[in-house]
């Protein structure tokens, strides 16, 4: 994790915070001492990790990590005095945000940082399939399209559109869904 925003008010929990960081090869990108700063912030900046230390000075430090959760693919991590920490909303904790009680032990601190880690790189994967399974969707539904028109104008078989759009594709060194887009422009804008 490279980019990292620090939200504290607090000198001496930004200067433990900074020192972990440091220890794990890790260095803040950017500080905030208040929620409307760090609103600001992450409309300007990406952040692979933002560290909340409760409470900040304008609003509960709740609501900007349930707002980065909503608005960021962040790993969050918001740190709550010992005795408050039951007193947090779970829908938190659904929403992917590791609650973590002060003072901070070095190591919890650690695996923390570890697993919200590991767990953006696994949503990073998914996030590539996901784009690859769409592009396929896209291009089936196309060439389906594509077929119909043929099979509709031109009076083939679905064998033999699918065949035509296969043969034309490799004719013209082109992907099936170039093929299917010609096609479609072709006999859609005769109708």
């Amino acid at each position: 994790m490279e980019r990292v925003l620090i939200v504290s008010d607090t000198g001496t929990t930004l200067n433990i915070i900074s020192r972990l960081l440091k220890e794990y090869s890790m260095a803040p990108l950017a500080v905030a001492a208040s929620g409307s700063h760090c609103r600001r912030l992450l409309l300007e900046t990406e952040f692979d990790l933002i560290i909340i230390d409760t409470p900040l000075p304008d609003e509960s430090g709740s609501s900007i990590a349930e707002y980065a959760a909503e608005t960021t693919d962040a790993g969050i991590i918001l740190l709550v005095r010992g005795d408050m920490i039951s007193d947090v909303d779970h829908s938190l904790e659904e929403a992917g945000v590791f609650v973590l009680p002060k003072p901070i032990s070095p190591d919890m601190f650690y695996q923390s940082v570890r697993i919200l880690a590991m767990f953006r790189r696994r949503l990073f994967l998914l996030q590539q399939e996901n784009s690859k399974l769409l592009g396929r969707l896209e291009e089936c539904r196309l060439v389906g399209r594509a077929k119909c028109l043929l099979v509709q104008h031109r009076a083939l078989t679905e064998k033999e559109a699918h065949r035509f759009i296969e043969k034309e594709s490799m004719d013209k060194r082109q992907s099936r869904k170039e093929t299917a887009a010609q096609i479609l422009s072709l006999y859609e804008d005769s109708v």
